[in-house]
């Protein structure tokens, strides 16, 4: 059973002056003959910049993926491939953070529908006769037929193939290295590791408990002895991924230099020559700056003590963000249906709702939104409004867990206004619970945000 989100109480709403032009105009200018509004907007720039900033700060020695769970929206794609130049792993060890211009080095992938998409970007973005980006799969419980399609299939087969699968059991290697052997080629793989203790906060904890995800610390050099005995397995490096949504720069700091330390020492131990070292992702966002005091990531404070790292030899170590790099560049915007109040507490209906957008709901959080005004309002019919008050939002399905917000204070709210989501750019669309109910889903359309024109 799915929580409904905190009480926003006494949070205010956000002024529609706090949305760019470009969303402004986009939603005052559609036709009512159209339907109600019930969309994804996006800005693909604003995840390519997100992508530079964080690259500026990153050293010459770092990949920088991106996950595509995060937002698999093809513009978005495209636009975080943008000017890579010849960057990107590749084939395992390539020349990435150094080369790029501003975009990711590859796609970080957990599904066939995902290697398909990325792969799609890859293709679309790779210079003839240039180094492709390169594409890294993860997430636990890989079955045969997952594999076949991250390996290419069967010999003969035409299929894109991942550069580096990160295995998440012994299991999990001895398929591999069956589905490999049946494609005739050695997968590269790196292992991913549940560390005995992990120093970070966040939305999400995957690693420093017991937890469906990687292999516990320390049976970590048992499996590295599998994976050495398997003759489709080439053993290439280690993934920790260990937290979603972390803040704490300083702390994540600390944390890249134990995973650095932890693959030099396994590696070693392990009599193998470490190539990767995957640090997933897990940087986080400030969602409710006014009622937690949450600030941004400190890229500076990050990029200065990344500096000063000193990485294995002779390894390329991966960055695999997602949130960070697509939060920014999406709203989810609905219209309102009904305004009523039932037993003194004010609703508004969206013609949306949990199955556009589940995140609020999901993380027990308080996403703030903005009210934007619209004047199409069949004559003669009254309009309901709730002003100068509280307001929960809801959606409509069949379930009171259909509620993004409670109790945030509104100037005024009509129906037939639109009720605008920052922030959604990330676990919007792909996370949501498109089914239920069987209502149409979300629009997704592209939109440059900082133009007045529509």
């Amino acid at each position: 059973m799915l929580d409904l989100p905190v009480s926003a109480a006494p949070l205010r709403a956000l002024g529609p002056g706090q949305l760019p032009l470009g969303i402004l105009g986009w939603l005052r200018s559609w036709p009512a003959e159209r339907g109600e509004i019930a969309t994804y907007l996006y800005d693909p720039a604003v995840a390519a910049q997100a992508a530079a900033d964080l690259r500026r700060h990153l050293p010459a020695w770092a990949d920088l993926y991106f996950a595509v769970k995060a937002n698999s929206f093809p513009p978005v794609l495209d636009a975080l491939l943008r000017g890579t130049g010849t960057g990107g792993m590749g084939a395992v060890g390539g020349s990435g953070g150094a080369g790029g211009a501003g975009g990711v080095d590859g796609f970080e992938v957990s599904s066939a529908r995902e290697l398909a998409l990325a792969a799609g970007a890859v293709a679309r973005a790779a210079p003839p006769g240039g180094r492709r980006a390169g594409l890294v799969a993860s997430g636990p419980g890989k079955s045969t037929t997952l594999l076949r399609a991250l390996l290419g299939g069967p010999p003969g087969s035409a299929g894109p193939v991942v550069d580096v699968l990160n295995a998440e059991s012994v299991l999990e290697l001895r398929r591999i290295d069956a589905v490999a052997t049946e494609a005739g080629r050695r997968a590269a793989v790196a292992l991913r590791v549940n560390p005995a203790q992990v120093g970070l906060g966040g939305a999400l904890r995957m690693g420093g408990r017991p937890t469906a995800f990687g292999i516990e610390e320390s049976a970590v050099p048992a499996a590295v002895e599998v994976a050495r005995s398997l003759p489709g397995v080439e053993l290439v490096g280690f993934h920790v991924h260990a937290v979603s949504g972390n803040l704490d720069a300083r702390a994540h700091l600390e944390y890249v230099r134990w995973c650095l330390d932890f693959a030099a020492r396994a590696a070693r131990q392990g009599g193998f020559a470490l190539r990767v070292v995957d640090v997933g992702g897990g940087l986080g966002v400030p969602f409710e700056p006014d009622r937690r005091g949450e600030r941004p990531f400190d890229l500076d404070l990050f990029g200065d003590g990344l500096a000063r790292l000193c990485p294995p030899e002779g390894a390329r170590v991966i960055f695999e963000p997602g949130r960070a790099l697509a939060a920014d560049c999406g709203w989810y915007a609905a219209e309102v249906t009904d305004v009523k109040r039932v037993h003194g507490e004010a609703f508004a209906v969206l013609r949306g709702g949990i199955h556009h957008f589940q995140l609020p709901t999901s993380w027990e959080i308080v996403h703030n939104f903005a009210v934007v005004p619209r004047e199409t309002w069949p004559d003669g019919w009254p309009r309901p409004e709730v002003a100068g008050g509280p307001v929960t939002v809801v959606g409509e399905l069949c379930t009171p867990e259909d509620t993004l917000a409670r109790d945030v204070t509104i100037d005024r709210l009509r129906a037939g206004d639109v009720v605008v989501f920052p922030m959604a750019g990330a676990y919007g669309y792909e996370f949501a619970m498109h089914e239920f109910l069987g209502h149409p889903r979300a629009d997704r359309v592209v939109v440059d945000a900082s133009s007045p024109e529509p």
